[in-house]
């Protein structure tokens, strides 16, 4: 038998910790349904203390605002609004900024980014949160709003896109987001002229990319357009870089690198298929030749998150030679950045019940679980990743099954198309029902980004989870608030 093509999960302690709470586990999905999402908001706050030393390493000051979009959770942002180790909020939509205010997030510490509608803008302003700006239309409406109801003038950022780096055959990509660097005369006459409306406070960019040769093309980039709004009698004093650092999914790279190179092997026939219908995530064999690309996300990225600022920040101009971080801090500029993905990992899991266990028509097992795909967002992202099977408390232990099997993961839904993934997945021991699979690491748009009712099916409840005197302790997502942990909870 071939060695089963495991993509084993990276677990910090305290997901590890909880994952092994098997009976804490199964009386929460018990008592609130399955699927269910348990959040630990504990591991967001060292997130955050961890970008915030790449801050203090390379001698920088500045603002990291958490992308609310990555996740709805009111536990998160809750206990991010009351730490001390400085948090801000990055929102993009009116709902996102009710949701962070009534958080208890102060207007300085909220940055209203992405498409804007009229009611958006006017809270934004009218609460005095800042204002990313993507183009001279938006930064029209925003001065008219401040103008109609007489509200103070409120900060503002320029977002811009489309850098190029002279004498460097190297361009950013294409973004819809962001105003072309070209048209930087226009709009900064905009500004200039609505100066009694808007305090422009600096610039930045939002790039879906991860190569930091980009991105430094970008950071450099608006280096020189703050030098030149200097020049022009502005006072800019902050680059935003955005988000986009990216997280590390799996425990072993020789893992991922052997998956992929045998998935490429199916595609082209030279042996089993490994996914549901031969898909072949953006790759395919056309008479013999292998067409397209991996439709992945690179899960095994060593340099993520905080590591991946730090090499960015350490990365060379591409015109000035020096470090990134130096041209920043020979200038007295701040740094905003914006992480979403990056800043909730190891923040969560989803749990699933297993519902059925049979045999396809190939052969293969197909194990029927107790959610859908929009539930457990982990393909739709594009990551591949191993669930943990929770076992029933007694029945066994995953661990002294030396038998690993694949098996076919479906959803609860009357729909061909409802696969948790298409892939086969390698567990240690066949799942049996009543059974747990634990989806780690689901808090970063793979937890409740896609998630609707669907035929009537139940979204997945979320719980906040944390460790107090030995014991796991949780309470509803909605009910829970850091000022009063210990009351109305539940112990484990």
């Amino acid at each position: 038998m071939d060695l089963p093509l495991y993509l084993e999960p990276r677990l910090e302690p305290r997901l590890a910790s909880l994952l092994a709470a098997t009976g804490f586990l199964h009386t929460l999905a018990s008592g609130l349904g399955s699927p269910l999402n348990v959040l630990l908001p504990d591991q967001i706050v060292e997130n955050l203390a961890r970008f915030r030393a790449v801050y203090r390493k390379h001698h920088l000051s500045g603002e990291i605002f958490f992308a609310h979009k990555a996740n709805r959770s009111s536990t998160l942002v809750r206990r991010l609004a009351v730490t001390g180790v400085g948090a801000g909020m990055d929102v993009a939509s009116l709902g996102e900024l009710q949701h962070a205010l009534g958080a208890g997030f102060i207007p300085a510490r909220i940055m209203a980014t992405g498409p804007k509608s009229p009611e958006f803008l006017w809270l934004a302003a009218r609460s005095g949160v800042a204002v990313n700006v993507d183009g001279r239309g938006e930064l029209d409406d925003l001065a008219a709003v401040v103008r109609r109801y007489g509200l103070p003038r409120v900060r503002v950022l320029l977002r811009l896109s489309s850098f190029s780096s002279p004498g460097v055959r190297l361009l950013t990509r294409q973004s819809r987001f962001g105003t072309p660097v070209e048209e930087l005369d226009g709009l900064l006459k905009a500004v200039e002229r609505h100066r009694d409306a808007v305090d422009f406070t600096g610039v930045g960019y939002h790039l879906d990319t991860t190569s930091i040769a980009e991105k430094a093309v970008a950071l450099e980039g608006c280096v020189l357009v703050m030098d030149e709004c200097r020049s022009r009698g502005l006072e800019p004093r902050v680059i935003d870089v955005g988000g986009g650092f990216g997280v590390n999914y799996l425990a072993d790279g020789a893992q991922w690198d052997r998956y992929t190179t045998e998935l490429t092997q199916a595609v082209m026939g030279n042996r089993e298929a490994l996914t549901w219908g031969r898909h072949g995530y953006g790759l395919r064999c056309e008479a013999g030749t292998l067409r397209g690309g991996l439709g992945l996300y690179p899960a095994h990225r060593p340099v993520a998150g905080e590591r991946y600022l730090d090499a960015l920040l350490s990365h060379p101009a591409p015109l000035r030679g020096r470090t990134l971080a130096a041209s920043l801090l020979e200038s007295l500029y701040d740094l905003y950045t914006e992480p979403g993905r990056a800043l909730v990992d190891q923040c969560g899991l989803t749990l699933a019940r297993v519902l059925e266990v049979r045999h396809t028509e190939a052969g293969a097992r197909m194990v029927r679980l107790e959610a859908n795909a929009d539930d457990i967002g982990l393909e739709e992202h594009g990551v591949l990743m191993d669930p943990v099977v929770v076992p029933r408390a007694g029945t066994r232990d995953p661990a002294a099954d030396s038998e690993p099997v694949g098996v076919h993961l479906a959803g609860n839904l009357c729909l061909e198309s409802d696969l948790i993934t298409r892939r086969m997945v390698f567990l240690p021991c066949l799942p049996q029902p009543g059974d747990l699979l634990g989806f780690a690491n689901t808090a970063g748009y793979c937890m409740d980004f896609s998630a609707d009712q669907a035929q009537h099916q139940p979204v997945a409840r979320k719980v906040a989870a944390w460790q107090e005197e030995g014991a796991w302790r949780w309470c509803l997502d909605e009910q829970y608030w850091p000022v009063i942990q210990g009351e109305g909870i539940h112990e484990a």
